[in-house]
């Protein structure tokens, strides 16, 4: 699943930027759709309506009936190095609480990965740890972050709609262990490559603390235009991945530019 996701939020924010959208809205959902007239979409309030949806081939899902889709011709990949990656099992991977943190600004593909597989994952509740606006001080273009209250939000609305079932626990955080810092419950944690001193420092802690291990589920930075960066360099994963700071700067360099 994580290999899905990751391809098509690369591939439509690779085709976003091109378009010079940085900020355009996407949103992979993977729900099952259980009766022909849309009824698991009954409940579910979208913050943001739908310009369009798109389908393939024929087979198209069942949709809301305000929606009217617009099928796309069903295509066949060349390519004959593809696996097919099968979802963790439930037995083996989903647990019943999942943590993970970030900041959330400007939320992007690759926050909504993160995301998404940890609303997977849990089986409960997902706690989601955001940066509160005092740790943000030293950020690059600090003037265009978003606020704590719509960066919590902004997680909220994409919980709901990806797995409605699961319980959000959003709480601002203050230093890197968050509630697993102080919950001895939590059994796993979803983290970035870009993350794992921060994961090393929580298992620590917990270690300390005489709390359970954490089973740590590591996920790929990536970029616009790569599905995965193999890199140790952090300098240059932060640079070259889908980042709120290159998003901050378009906004700042779009201003400036409506300015003259």
């Amino acid at each position: 699943m994580t290999r899905l996701l990751t391809r098509v939020y690369v591939r439509a924010t690779g085709i976003a930027q091109k378009m010079d959208k940085i900020l355009m809205r996407i949103d992979v959902q993977l729900r099952d759709l259980l009766s022909s007239d849309g009824a698991e979409w009954k409940g579910v309030e979208w913050s943001v309506p739908w310009d369009v949806v798109f389908t393939i081939g024929e087979d198209s899902p069942p949709l809301p009936s305000h929606v009217s889709p617009t099928k796309l011709p069903a295509v066949t990949s060349s390519r004959t190095n593809f696996e097919a990656q099968k979802p963790p099992s439930k037995s083996s991977d989903q647990l019943p609480v999942v943590a993970l943190g970030g900041t959330f600004d400007h939320i992007h593909a690759g926050h909504k990965i993160l995301i998404s597989i940890g609303a997977f994952l849990a089986t409960e509740k997902l706690i989601v740890g955001v940066t509160s606006d005092a740790l943000l001080v030293n950020k690059s273009n600090k003037e265009v972050l978003e606020p704590l209250d719509l960066r919590m939000d902004n997680v909220r609305d994409l919980l709901s709609i990806f797995k409605p079932s699961v319980e959000p626990y959003i709480v601002p955080i203050e230093d890197v262990y968050g509630p697993t810092g102080w919950d001895p419950n939590v059994q796993g944690l979803v983290v970035s490559k870009e993350t794992l001193d921060g994961a090393a420092a929580i298992a620590k802690h917990r270690k300390e603390k005489g709390f359970p291990e954490l089973r740590k589920f590591v996920i790929d930075v990536i970029s616009a235009t790569e599905e995965s960066i193999d890199d140790s360099d952090m300098a240059a994963l932060k640079s070259t991945k889908m980042s709120s700071t290159f998003i901050r700067e378009w906004i700042v360099e779009q201003r400036q530019g409506n300015s003259l």
